[in-house]
């Protein structure tokens, strides 16, 4: 009798909705559904659970045939214990995420940073080398590094914090309690502040007012560009990557913010021999529109 094949699982748990994914032992996605995230810890567990029954369900495997689960999510989290803190937009103060779950499908559960998920899934499906980084435009503003397939995450797990590098100091007062940070420039929070004007997607809603002709919109568009180019920027020489790939959901904006960002690096690449050899335009990729990354990245960091 021929022995089962094992999947694992990968749960992406975001403040709107939460994406799982089963992979077989080469990789290759043999599931997937999506759900919306119900808030609090309670709801939060309880989404994780049907997302891995639900899966269960789709694939005709019992919960016996996965092999392991893991989690991508945002707040602050510890990966030694699984459990989740500070994730305000999921309404979660404290969350044994990793352990609860667990014994509730009796499957082993490893909990990482959404980014750095999506890091590692961006790595796998684009099928990439090397180092890479991937830059996060999304609410906030973060990166995660993938070295020779592996999560790089630093001495004390901040590796990739580039949203709190200050680039102003008489900037706008960031949440981390310094002023002028790249996340002040570059973020869908950094909009939301700049267009407050603007309707449930304040990106979208500036980025058409700017297409009509709108100058304050246009002046909007161009902060964040730069903003989002200077990360590039400071991930490149950095860290050197052979590939920054731009995922979150600013990336959506499409050409505007990403056309932009590459007409920038080539404008700084015009006034900079030293930037011109780095070849930065190059090496910037963009994340699929409909990309299951930090799902994905989730089940690779949960094996």
């Amino acid at each position: 009798m021929t022995t089962p094949t094992l999947l694992r699982v990968g749960l992406d748990i975001g403040g709107t909705k939460t994406e799982a994914v089963a992979l077989d032992p080469n990789g290759r996605l043999v599931g997937r559904l999506r759900m919306p995230t119900e808030l609090g810890a309670e709801r939060v567990l309880a989404t994780a659970e049907r997302a891995v029954r639900g899966l269960s369900f789709q694939t005709g495997r019992p919960l016996s045939a996965f092999a392991s689960i893991g989690i991508g999510i945002p707040g602050a989290v510890d990966r030694e214990t699984g459990e989740v803190r500070h994730a305000f937009n999921l309404d979660l103060a404290e969350l044994q995420l990793g352990r609860l779950l667990s014994e509730l499908v009796g499957v082993p559960v490893r909990v990482e940073n959404d980014v750095t998920a999506a890091a590692l899934g961006a790595n796998h499906l684009l099928e990439l080398d090397g180092t890479i980084a991937y830059l996060n435009l999304g609410t906030g503003l973060a990166a995660g590094i993938v070295v020779d397939g592996a999560p790089w995450r630093g001495a004390h797990g901040v590796a990739g914090e580039i949203g709190h590098l200050p680039i102003d100091p008489n900037g706008y007062a960031c949440p981390c309690g310094q002023f002028g940070c790249l996340e002040t420039v570059a973020s869908g929070s950094a909009i939301s502040r700049a267009w407050p004007h603007g309707g449930e997607h304040p990106a979208q809603d500036v980025v058409r007012a700017m297409e009509a002709g709108d100058v304050e919109a246009a002046a909007v568009v161009a902060r964040l560009v730069q903003g989002a180019a200077s990360c590039v920027r400071v991930l490149a020489l950095s860290l050197d990557p052979q590939s920054i790939i731009i995922g979150g959901g600013l990336r959506l904006l499409g050409e505007p913010l990403i056309g932009g960002i590459r007409a920038t690096l080539e404008q700084w690449a015009e006034q900079s021999s030293f930037l011109a050899a780095l070849d930065l335009p190059r090496r910037v990729r963009v994340l699929p529109k409909h990309s299951s990354a930090a799902a994905v990245g989730a089940a690779i960091i949960g094996a």
